[in-house]
């Protein structure tokens, strides 16, 4: 019985042929890209010089708590890692409660206290159901304004840090990061130190860390949003009475970094690595000046999308790379372009000579009209997805809010990316000029530095081999 039906799926599969693409209708033509409407939020400031953002937003019984301070590697005076610390001890224990009494109870509201620390900010965030929402705000006030730092707690958090940086430390690409960032940067600038050293972490004590949080975390640093669904009285009642009494604090530091361009290769040797990571990097635009937007939808058609030229060539085509991509980054006062690939070593001259390429044509050639319009509505489109959640929305207020943009940037944002001129995508190109590059390659050398100065782009450029950590 089985053969007799094995025999008969075998002839129905033989007689059906496969389909093609004229077999299906033709897909339907993408509409024009439509402006992002922002949601109603409302603004104000605490009278100790906090700001809050109410964002009432979606259909989900929910909403996303999210209080940023602007205190983190920018602040530690060369004392790298202690922003971190600081900010992991904050959950440990607050307001006379343990790290796990405030994990449950963030777990009854339908959430997890989220936590974030980079070179501008310590972040605090949990997502609770809608009728939580103050005891949420209630919770992330103990956690910011009242943490007991538990030196029971201390040693644990160091060696969990410890163990984090030397296995980032084994990774080529924070290497290539590290020594991108000292070079574009400058060593002693904080935006060149990505990593601290094990001897900092282990020097760091319990004073050092509540020292940190007395000089750096205040309400004039602060920012609360809230977004989702709750009840707006209830929750700016709950704010006054949690953050009305917090001590203002100092003004925000704002350091604008200095950059120092190439033409520069610097190298960071891997012997035996069967892959070459890539960082290239330029000044760009800063953000919310006239050639930003024109820049990025220029990145996008480079290398910062899926289907970007670069893309296509070099991991469609040639199947040197997984997955390149390059994109626009900002800091308040400054934007880089960065490429970032990780190639087989025995092509690393053979990739970057077509990354190279594609920038070359993309200068010297007129964009396409079809290809402008496509990259156009996929930005158009990625950017309205981006907002589309409470957490995508709050991350771009607070973008706004970091780089000093105007406050109706999100609303605006798409119509100035479809107004981009073709001619501006070609133009904005020329902002990276190969005289002007950073190159970091951290990979076998003895196998990739000869592919490197072979190439004409490389010609009397000045090689310098670095040890990143």
């Amino acid at each position: 019985m089985i053969r007799i039906i094995l025999s008969a799926l075998a002839g129905v599969l033989a007689a059906t042929t496969p389909a093609t693409a004229q077999d299906y209708p033709p897909l339907p033509k993408p509409g024009a890209p439509k402006p992002y409407q922002v949601p109603a939020s409302e603004t104000y400031t605490l009278a100790n010089g906090m700001q809050v953002t109410l964002i009432p937003f979606g259909q989900v019984p929910k909403a996303t708590v999210n209080l940023r301070i602007y205190a983190g590697g920018l602040n530690e005076a060369g004392r790298n890692g202690l922003s971190g610390l600081t900010a992991q001890m904050l959950r440990e224990g607050a307001a006379g409660k343990k790290g796990s009494d405030l994990a449950e109870e963030a777990a009854a509201m339908g959430g997890s206290i989220n936590l974030g620390n980079g070179l501008h900010e310590t972040t605090l965030g949990i997502a609770a159901l809608s009728e939580r929402t103050p005891d949420a705000i209630r919770l992330l006030g103990d956690v910011a304004l009242h943490p007991d730092f538990p030196a029971s707690e201390l040693e644990r958090i160091r060696q969990n840090t410890l163990r984090s940086l030397s296995v980032a430390r084994s990774q080529p690409q924070t290497a290539a990061n590290a020594a991108l960032a000292a070079a574009y940067y400058g060593a002693d600038s904080p935006y060149g130190r990505i990593l601290p050293t094990d001897e900092q972490v282990k020097s760091y004590t319990l004073e050092d860390i509540k020292a940190f949080y007395r000089a750096n975390f205040g309400a004039k640093r602060a920012r609360l949003y809230v977004a989702g669904q709750f009840d707006p009285v209830a929750v700016k009642a709950t704010i006054e009475q949690v953050f009305g009494g917090w001590a203002a604090g100092p003004e925000r530091l704002r350091v604008v970094p200095t950059v120092q361009p190439g033409p520069r290769v610097i190298l960071v040797d891997r012997p035996g690595a069967s892959q070459s990571t890539l960082r290239l990097a330029w000044p760009s635009p800063v953000a919310g000046s006239p050639g930003d937007v024109p820049f990025e939808v220029m990145d996008a058609l480079l290398g910062g999308s899926f289907t970007s030229r670069i893309t296509k060539n070099i991991r469609e085509d040639k199947g040197y790379t997984y997955s390149p991509f390059s994109s626009v980054d900002f800091n308040p006062g400054e934007g880089s372009w960065t490429f970032n690939a990780d190639v087989t070593s025995d092509v690393t001259g053979a990739a970057l000579k077509e990354v190279f390429g594609e920038i070359r044509r993309l200068q010297t050639v007129p964009v396409p009209d079809s290809e402008a319009t496509g990259i156009r509505t996929w930005m158009s489109g990625t950017y309205i997805l981006q907002n589309a959640s409470q957490g995508g929305l709050i991350g771009s207020l607070a973008q706004i809010d970091l780089l000093g943009l105007p406050s109706d940037w999100i609303t605006t944002y798409v119509p100035k990316v479809i107004a981009v001129p073709n001619l501006q995508i070609h133009e904005a190109a020329q902002q990276l000029p190969l005289d002007k590059m950073t190159l970091v390659v951290v990979g076998d050398l003895a196998k990739v530095e000869p592919q490197l100065k072979a190439l004409p782009e490389l010609q009397g450029v000045q090689f310098q081999r670095v040890t990143p950590f």
